[in-house]
């Protein structure tokens, strides 16, 4: 059994990452917020007596339903409005930097030369802009393997899929990113 402390503690540590993963899905920064905060709430009502070792893949399953749910509203609401204006977003945020943890957490810097770091930061914006612009499936299965470094099972379980859909997401993510990013000129 979890104590308030472990869970508090849990909460803590997958915060920004979940915000994050959040915001690459639905492009809002309030949605995402709100995602992030329902689905804490959940875990913490509804789980909260599970042992802490259950806690991140109930949060990973969790965090998925409310992303869907989120996208079942947000359709539902949509086709109740005619005008073509009312499916955009007025607010797609602002900066969001992809890397933003690895960035402010990397001590030894090895970009000293300044032109060094603007090509930095521009890389990484570019990756972030590719990211978003995978099919949701594939961005998530992507993001669950290699952002949030789940094992297929873990990734499969949370998504609500097989183990093989995952393998053929994260593969054709790849691709794709490899693709777009050589287009650009980039070469990991």
């Amino acid at each position: 059994m979890a104590s308030e402390q472990e869970l508090d503690a849990f909460l803590r540590s997958v915060e920004k990452r979940a915000f994050k993963r959040s915001l690459y899905h639905v492009r809002n920064q309030e949605s995402a917020l709100d995602i992030v905060q329902d689905s804490m709430m959940k875990l913490a009502q509804h789980y909260g007596h599970k042992p802490v070792e259950e806690l991140p893949m109930l949060f990973q399953r969790i965090l998925t339903n409310s992303t869907l749910d989120w996208f079942r509203r947000q359709k539902t609401q949509n086709a109740l409005f005619t005008r073509l204006g009312d499916f955009e977003s007025a607010e797609d945020g602002g900066e969001f930097d992809l890397l933003e943890t690895l960035l402010q957490n990397d001590e030894v810097n090895h970009t000293s030369n300044p032109q060094n770091q603007a090509e930095r930061a521009q890389t990484l914006r570019t990756i972030e802009d590719e990211i978003q612009e995978l099919p949701a499936r594939q961005r998530e299965a992507f993001l669950m393997r290699y952002w949030e470094e789940m094992d297929v099972a873990e990734t499969a379980s949370a998504m609500g899929c097989s183990q093989g859909s995952v393998k053929t997401h994260c593969s054709r993510a790849v691709a794709a990113l490899s693709k777009a990013l050589r287009a650009r000129g980039i070469f990991l």
